[in-house]
């Protein structure tokens, strides 16, 4: 295992992304047909959110519904914007970060993923399954 081995070695680099004008009904489709959890919320380029798929099932009955189904009830995603439900005190940290620090902080944190920033610009996602998938392939 790489001591000082930089984030950049296992972070997701082609980030899948929702504009803040997007509608919830968008980030539940990308959410079941991507098959992920953590989607970094922007405006042009900059990062002003995290929307998780938890965050959805907190004002929703989303996981009452079949994964394999393509039809979402949108009652209750009518009623809020994107920027109402995501995380806005976003913490993030750049494409040098070492592993191990993002592992402390994930570790420390409630959160299980880390928008990668550099020159304010988002350039990947690092999330626990990331970091387990490192740790797996060490063994």
């Amino acid at each position: 295992m790489k001591k000082r081995a930089p984030i950049s070695d296992i972070m997701t680099k082609k980030v899948i992304t929702l504009n803040h004008t997007d509608d919830l009904e968008t980030a539940e489709r990308i959410f079941k047909s991507k098959k992920i959890r953590h989607i970094p919320v922007v405006s042009g380029e900059k990062i002003i959110g995290m929307l998780s798929y938890t965050d959805l099932l907190r004002i929703s009955f989303a996981d009452a519904v079949d994964e394999d189904e393509e039809n979402v009830d949108t009652v209750v995603y009518n009623m809020f914007t994107i920027e109402q439900v995501m995380a806005k005190n976003l913490t993030s940290v750049s494409s040098t970060t070492t592993i191990k620090e993002v592992a402390e902080l994930l570790a420390k944190k409630e959160f299980h993923a880390l928008p990668v920033v550099d020159n304010n610009k988002l350039v990947g996602i690092v999330t626990t399954t990331d970091l387990i998938n490192y740790l797996l392939e060490q063994f």
